[in-house]
């Protein structure tokens, strides 16, 4: 069968790439895609030398190529990556592949060039990204040491406060006269350091939004006005507070202790950063379907290199001692937990506006929680079964509890409390189990001990307690917790109302 010109034709316009047939180093013919190519019209390439849309680069192969021609005869040359010029200048990678035809007319070199732009793009845009990618997972690196440091540091300092005070103490019990006193006066120390623990290991978690969380639905401006008068005592009467609530704001759902701690950070770092004096501005306005806060201060301000870095853990441009780092860094934790967006705008001399955009909630306000009459605290003979893997947590725990008039049961793990239990005649009238033990966590343990025993309660103990006892950042219905760390009236009340619920 011989091809016909017609056939020749049309599969020189059906091919996806550009094709070029070359006499003796002259363009006799060209396809469609060839001109898109080259930017020429066939016309403008019929009878011109190929080297109309060589570049230097490929010139230089072309010769080469030129060569193997007349040496080698027919057949395929093979491919190579090279660039081709069009005619507005542009150079554009392609890969060519050629082969030499003897046919009636001459020998003929046919040259198949496909563009490579996109594959080229491709490769740069991976390029991009695994280098990207390289940065992003360098500065991470780089934010957990600031941040192990940060709290190494942080809590070195509060355990070099309790282990020399309790040791103070110690010394006076047992020397031959104590001084009742000074014994109560270290041991306040010695709590103090602890209480200030808590509160970073509680702005730690909120920073990594594993705080436990409470939401309910709530208006942003009654939770302004209740915390109003004590950031007024907080940034001094130095500084002038102005609250100004937007009209018609449609409700959030955020845990309302979280938003007071942020509005608390916010108005602190105001403070610092207007230590002559100045405004703080918090007002409020809805937003398409999210509510606006936003906190403003007539500070010093900040670089563009800080603001950069403000909501990292543990940055600080404070003195060593002056602060820890954490406050924007906690401000982000507890907008994102919530499902907002936080950004920061500041300049040198003109102050710092911190906004803060939370979604909009559907429902209404839920009503004030009433407050609850006071809740006795001691127990009456009741059994309870108290498991945690910590061994002096679990003595202070059965110690506090023992001492209130319970009847406890200690056990190190889930399959040891599993087996107490089964060993016990009597009834087991509330689980107190921590949440996170190796070899069963608290809710399985909790699962398989009320199958045996329906009537037992359960008060979990936890200070990380998502996502084993969460659904979608927040806390499962009818999940009673006891934060950690606890003191002994936080337990007490815990319980006996899970015993009275």
């Amino acid at each position: 069968m011989e091809w016909s010109e017609e056939l020749s034709g049309g599969l020189l316009l059906a091919a996806p790439d550009a094709i070029l047939v070359l006499d003796d180093g002259v363009i006799v013919h060209a396809n469609d895609r060839a001109e898109e190519l080259f930017g020429y019209r066939r016309a403008e390439l019929l009878g011109r030398p190929v080297e109309m849309v060589l570049t230097n680069a490929s010139r230089a192969i072309y010769d080469a190529r030129a060569r193997q021609v007349q040496e080698r005869g027919p057949g395929p040359i093979g491919a190579i990556t090279t660039s081709v010029r069009r005619k507005d200048g542009a150079e554009v990678p392609v890969e060519a592949t050629s082969a030499v035809v003897d046919t009636a007319q001459g020998r003929l070199a046919i040259s198949v060039v496909r563009d490579l732009t996109e594959r080229v793009h491709a490769e740069q845009e991976k390029a991009r990204l695994r280098a990207e990618t390289q940065v992003h997972r360098n500065q991470r690196l780089e934010s957990l040491g600031q941040l192990a440091g940060g709290i190494a540091h942080d809590f070195n300092n509060m355990l070099g406060v309790i282990v020399n005070y309790a040791s103070f103490v110690i010394e006076e019990a047992e020397s031959e006269s104590p001084d009742v006193k000074m014994i109560a006066a270290d041991a306040r120390q010695v709590i103090r350091a602890g209480e200030r623990g808590t509160d970073l290991t509680h702005q730690l978690l909120a920073f990594a939004r594993r705080e436990v969380v409470r939401p309910q639905v709530l208006d942003l401006n009654a939770v302004i006005g209740e915390v109003e008068e004590m950031l007024r005592r907080s940034i001094g009467e130095h500084i002038t507070l102005i609250v100004r609530p937007g009209i018609t704001l449609p409700p959030v759902r955020c845990d309302p202790g979280q938003i007071e701690q942020l509005l608390v950070n916010l108005a602190l770092n105001a403070r610092d950063a207007m230590p002559s004096g100045g405004n703080l501005v918090i007002d409020t306005e809805a937003h398409d379907d999210q509510v606006r806060m936003r906190v403003s201060d007539s500070g010093r301000g900040m670089a563009p290199d800080v603001v950069e870095h403000a909501f990292e853990p543990f940055f600080t441009t404070k003195a060593n001692g002056e602060g820890t780092g954490l406050g924007l860094a906690t401000v982000y934790g507890i907008v994102t937990q919530a499902g907002g967006e936080v950004s920061i705008a500041s300049s040198p001399g003109l102050g710092t506006t911190v906004t803060v955009l939370l979604p909009a909630a559907a429902a209404s306000p839920d009503a004030p929680a009433v407050p609850l009459e006071s809740v006795p605290v001691g127990g009456s003979g009741e059994t309870l079964l108290v498991v945690e893997d910590e061994a002096a947590l679990r003595d202070v725990a059965g110690r506090i509890l023992s001492g209130a008039g319970y009847r406890v049961l200690a056990a190190e793990c889930g399959p040891e409390a599993l087996e107490l239990a089964a060993a016990h005649e009597g009834a087991i009238d509330l689980l107190v189990s921590d949440v996170v033990m190796p070899g069963m966590l608290g809710k399985d343990l909790a699962e398989r001990l009320c199958i045996a025993r329906p009537e037992t309660r359960v008060l979990y103990m936890s200070g990380y307690a998502q996502p084993v006892l969460h659904t979608h950042g927040t806390l499962d219905p009818g999940v009673a917790l006891l934060e950690k760390p606890f003191t002994a009236n936080d337990l007490l009340t815990a319980v006996r109302k899970r015993l009275d619920g």
